[in-house]
């Protein structure tokens, strides 16, 4: 019963604050509002449209709960911290502050969708070789999106350094367009190595999600 009317006041207020959120015209914060907590009581929403009784809460679902909202909260932080270092070097980028936002709320629900799915039905059916391929491909994934993020800044930074010191046609009189190296790994390399840790990570995820349980 509590979790039911837990349920009902946390539904009642994300309804309220989207209502205010439109009469302010922040459309996209209000759809990720209205996203995110439909994502969180995914459970609680599935079990009253079937017209059961409320899940229960025992240690391992709390549990579950706890480590999805932390990857949630943490993915927030860290896309945040990015978005506000790179808007920072890229002056010519002036978005929308409610579209960043809606994009971020969006995002750290998915991201605690895909943790809760994880922890609760992908990771029991892993077993421990599962679990170790499953690190290794979000390894790469996270190795080769932070050596993006570095090459993106340092192709830059090498540019603009070299064409303050040696004057604007630098890269004319070496024959080159443009800084190579850091241009080549962010546009060929970091992208290639991403995407085959994404879908490394994605097959075997989705391997868990459906493997049974011994």
């Amino acid at each position: 019963m509590k979790t039911r009317r837990l349920f009902l006041v946390v539904s009642i207020v994300a309804l309220v604050l989207a209502l205010i959120l439109i009469s302010q015209r922040a459309y996209y914060v209000a759809v990720a509002l209205v996203a995110g907590t439909l994502i969180i009581g995914h459970r609680e929403l599935w079990y009253l449209i079937r017209g059961k009784k409320m899940p229960v809460l025992d240690e391992r679902v709390r549990e579950n709960v706890s480590k999805s909202l932390r990857n949630g909260f943490v993915f927030f932080a860290v896309a945040s911290a990015f978005l506000m270092l790179f808007f920072s070097l890229n002056r010519t980028a002036a978005p929308e502050i409610v579209h960043v936002l809606g994009g971020l709320f969006l995002s750290a629900g998915a991201v605690y969708l895909l943790s809760y799915l994880f922890y609760n039905q992908a990771e029991p059916g892993l077993g421990e070789k599962g679990l170790k391929m499953l690190k290794r491909f979000l390894l790469v994934a996270g190795i080769s999106l932070g050596a993006f993020i570095i090459s993106f800044v340092l192709h830059n930074a090498i540019y603009g350094l070299f064409i303050h010191f040696f004057g604007a046609d630098f890269w004319d009189r070496i024959g080159m367009a443009d800084e190579p190296v850091f241009f080549f790994m962010a546009v060929i390399i970091c992208p290639l190595a991403f995407a085959v840790g994404l879908i490394g990570s994605l097959v075997i995820f989705i391997k868990g999600l459906f493997s049974k349980v011994s």
